[in-house]
């Protein structure tokens, strides 16, 4: 796994430059850049919430689920020739980039709002315990969705078409961008059938409080995410199995 790790550092950022350092620069620039344009914009949605923290905690969740997923697609035929090593399995490919998204966007957002704290620009967390299990669910989610979509892309490419629309779709109605109070009753069910939506609300519940009221269910989302987690393994051993046999 180690030399797996270091393979795709080395392939994905190189050795020159910030080499290493962009696996967390890269998505906190991208998150540091919705701040600054919401911020300038004017763009205050409505309510009394910071919207720095509403920023951060809103497109750095997106970036841990959309970016392993979005890694993962296509992995297989990416790797084809590290397979034929015996101790190099399909799930091993998978977990490498999972790890590698995860450890990029957790630096990412932890720096950033750490920075943020530092300089006055957003609040501490009001329940550092809700943070840090909002994130871990929403890392699970990620790596249940990339497993599910990478090992997918192993039967069929349509897979990997598919996902980046749908992707990008789920974007905007994933909660980064509102919180589920704001939204009509109906449209509230409706939003809360996304799991990630969920991870959201609890991400910005243990950083705001009783500032705003959230709304989230940590039983739905862990069993959304069991069952893709469970999708997953068994289309990456079927995937496993398709590679032996060519």
């Amino acid at each position: 796994m180690y030399a797996l790790l270091m393979r795709e550092v080395i392939t994905r950022y190189g050795r020159d430059n910030l080499g290493v350092l962009w696996l967390f620069v890269e998505p906190m620039l991208f998150t540091l850049a919705i701040t600054v344009l919401w911020t300038t914009a004017g763009m205050h949605h409505g309510s009394s919430l910071p919207i720095v923290a509403f920023a951060v905690t809103g497109y750095s969740s997106v970036l841990l689920w959309r970016n392993c997923a979005l890694r993962s697609s296509m992995a297989i035929g990416q790797n084809l020739s590290l397979l034929f090593h015996r101790n190099v399995k399909v799930i091993d490919i998978f977990l490498t980039r999972i790890v590698l998204e995860i450890a990029g966007a957790s630096a990412s957002f932890a720096i950033l709002a750490t920075l943020f704290i530092a300089f006055g620009w957003m609040s501490p967390p009001v329940d550092m315990l809700k943070v840090m299990g909002g994130w871990l669910m929403l890392a699970w989610l990620g790596t249940a969705l990339a497993l599910t979509i990478g090992a997918g892309t192993g039967y069929y490419h349509v897979v990997e078409r598919l996902w980046h629309p749908t992707s990008y779709i789920m974007f905007p109605i994933s909660g980064a961008a509102f919180m589920v109070d704001w939204l009509p009753p109906d449209l509230q069910k409706i939003v809360l059938l996304l799991p990630m939506v969920h991870g959201t609300e609890m991400l910005r519940d243990g950083f705001f409080g009783a500032a705003e009221r959230t709304h989230y269910d940590v039983g739905y989302m862990a069993l959304c995410s069991l069952i893709l987690t469970w999708a997953g393994l068994y289309l990456v051993r079927g995937a496993g199995l398709r590679v032996e046999s060519q």
